[in-house]
């Protein structure tokens, strides 16, 4: 696993990722989905990740739609199944042929509640639902991806800000940024980066599943009280991680992207 040569110096720019390939693990909707967009708008492979079919299918011809260019057949793959699965993941890794990022985004708002009110099926649930992905995704990448290769994960700020009844999700975000730190550590010797954007309330379906978030006026409403005066666009939170893809000296950080929201 070990090179005895730098890792690669490129442009940092995002134009300097057309022609590389991404799974994103949870493309078919909110940040992923976004994700794929602007890849696929500046010329990379995309392969899409995501457990329902139909919101799969949709997502595909979203970003196929943001293609600079004729679409060759494999520009925008689908691979259906659970992100923890590592043999769906593996499936995703063979069918692109050759990958050189990967995002996580997939997981929802699970195990909310007053610690003493969850059982412990719902806290190995909670655990197990957004874990497995991210360690499937890491064992998947850790032997696959090209030097100068990059591994994104995803948390939320409440992980710094956390308010009551939220003690297992902020659990699991809070080991998702200490596994960041450890894996740039560990796959270092293999010039491959794993870095995770902490994200405020983003404008996504996730978002808008919550009670009084279902609308555009009440998102508006809602948003107006953030320090810029709104909630972040899918497009502004996702453009961060292809900042985190491009740019082959950064690794084992937390970059929040919250529109200020963590200051006030």
């Amino acid at each position: 696993m070990s090179s005895g040569t730098p890792i690669p110096v490129r442009s940092p720019l995002p134009s300097a990722l057309s022609g590389t390939t991404a799974v994103l693990v949870g493309g078919s909707s909110g940040i992923g989905l976004a994700a794929g967009v602007l890849l696929r708008s500046v010329g990379a492979r995309v392969v899409l990740v995501g457990r329902d079919p139909d919101r799969l299918k949709a997502a595909v011809s979203r970003v196929r739609s943001a293609s600079p260019d004729e679409d060759p057949d494999d520009a925008v793959l689908a691979v259906p199944g659970d992100s923890g699965d590592e043999q769906i993941l593996a499936e995703a890794f063979d069918r692109a042929g050759h990958v050189d990022h990967v995002l996580v985004t997939a997981g929802g708002i699970s195990g909310a509640g007053p610690l003493t009110e969850l059982s412990a099926d719902d806290i190995r649930t909670t655990f197990n639902s957004r874990l497995q992905a991210v360690f499937a995704a890491a064992r998947a990448a850790a032997t696959r991806l090209p030097a100068g290769g990059s591994l994104t994960f995803s948390s939320g700020i409440l992980v710094v800000r956390p308010v009551p009844a939220m003690a297992a999700p902020l659990s699991v975000g809070g080991a998702v940024e200490t596994l960041t730190r450890a894996l740039a550590v560990e796959l270092a010797p293999a010039r491959l980066r794993v870095n995770t954007v902490r994200f405020g309330r983003i404008d996504t379906p996730l978002l808008r599943s919550l009670p009084g978030l279902d609308s555009d006026d009440a998102i508006a409403a809602a948003g107006s009280a953030a320090p810029l005066g709104r909630f972040g666009t899918a497009e502004e939170a996702a453009a961060s991680a292809l900042f985190l893809m491009a740019n082959n000296y950064i690794t084992g950080q937390i970059i929040t992207v919250d529109g200020g929201e963590t200051l006030v």
